[in-house]
């Protein structure tokens, strides 16, 4: 048997998430595969996913997490000691790293499989602080040791490996690429959970973040009085809406309710996708766009970045626009939501292109990475 250990790193910064997320289907796939003995070394834990795993799969306990970023590293200190510990204990074939760290912490003789999500950190650092001090996040700087030392880097796609190759100057030959799936099923019952709302554009996620460009997709909406007049613009997750995004509603002259802020769980989502007039994906550079094969799982017609992964993901199945010009955000909405004919196109090209898209394959196509190895 392949003793197969993904490490505690992720599951103790994310509560819920697109990598956890990712390592959980992954791990639970390649544990269900013939030859391999795979377990998750999650030790102290906030992450939910882990929840729904079989008895004995992960090693570890759930505790709350502090808001506090002193308890936060102290925990994670801890987190690194044990997983030193337990691993040279009982030394895996292969350590799957479930996020960066400079640091090997399994044995000499362990293999290294580390997944690289984006080069976010590399091109949009001056946006991402960590502190009230306005420390640079130190993540670019720990991910150029990580995949220094790893035997083998999974990137999530050309462009992430494309990028990563240009910035950190990797050998190529150590890369593999490997799509994710998609999680997000609707429920039984979505119908009445979502014709709440009238006619909506949908907006999934962080909006903090610089490069997600959710402010040049509010002024584009607010700009525009085709959009503004006939749909409301609702937020998925990401927090409440802030003091700042509060203000330019004000100036955009929205008026209150407009601009609508929801969460809720994946079955939530999943209803908000299939009620959708669009989904609209504005961001200046993405290493994958889960929220892509989101949408075109569920039939919601996309309009979305011509920038880094998005093409690549997913194909024809959108209307593109530049996330630099306002005019062409609300162009490319505005032609999606006033055109039947062209929703429906959409539509249909994006039930043929999620057929690319699985965690069945994602997680075949990783183990042939994990052999590859021994």
């Amino acid at each position: 048997m392949i003793k197969i250990v993904y490490d505690h790193q992720i599951f103790w910064w994310q509560r819920y998430g697109g990598i956890s997320r990712y390592i959980y289907e992954l791990a639970t796939r390649i544990s269900d595969m013939d030859d391999f003995d795979v377990s998750i070394e999650a030790l102290a834990y906030v992450n939910e996913y882990l929840k729904q795993c079989k008895p004995g799969f992960v090693t570890g306990f759930p505790v709350p997490k502090s808001s506090r970023l002193q308890i936060q590293k102290m925990v994670g200190r801890f987190n690194d000691n044990l997983a030193k510990i337990r691993l040279k204990s009982n030394p895996p074939d292969i350590v799957h790293e479930t996020y960066y760290h400079a640091e090997k912490m399994s044995p000499k003789k362990t293999k290294v499989v580390v997944t690289v999500h984006d080069m976010i950190h590399e091109k949009f650092n001056q946006f991402l602080t960590r502190d009230i001090f306005k420390k640079l996040d130190p993540t670019a700087e720990v991910k150029k040791e990580s995949v220094k030392r790893a035997d083998r880097i999974i990137c999530v796609s050309e462009n992430t490996k494309k990028d990563l190759i240009e910035l950190l100057e990797v050998d190529r030959n150590k890369i593999s690429v490997v799509y994710h799936g998609t999680s997000v099923k609707l429920t039984e019952h979505y119908q009445t959970e979502t014709r709440k709302y009238p006619p909506y554009i949908l907006y999934v996620g962080d909006r903090i973040s610089k490069y997600k460009n959710f402010q040049g997709l509010l002024q584009a909406y607010g700009n525009s009085s085709q959009l503004k007049n006939n749909f409301n613009l609702v937020l998925f997750g990401g927090g409440s809406l802030s003091r700042e995004e509060i203000t330019l509603i004000q100036n955009l002259g929205l008026p209150e309710g407009k601009v609508l802020q929801v969460a809720g769980d994946d079955a939530a989502l999943a209803n908000l996708y299939r009620e959708a007039s669009v989904f609209v994906y504005p961001s200046l550079y993405e290493g994958f766009g889960i929220p892509l094969l989101e949408a075109m799982s569920l039939n919601c017609p996309i309009a979305c970045s011509n920038t880094s992964s998005l093409p690549e993901v997913v194909g024809n199945a959108a209307e593109f626009f530049d996330p630099d010009q306002t005019e062409s955000i609300a162009a490319a909405l505005e032609k999606v939501l006033f055109s039947t004919e062209k929703a429906k196109n959409l539509i249909n090209l994006g039930a043929e292109r999620i057929k690319n898209f699985s965690w069945e394959a994602c997680a075949e196509q990783t183990r042939q990475v994990y052999l590859s190895l021994l």
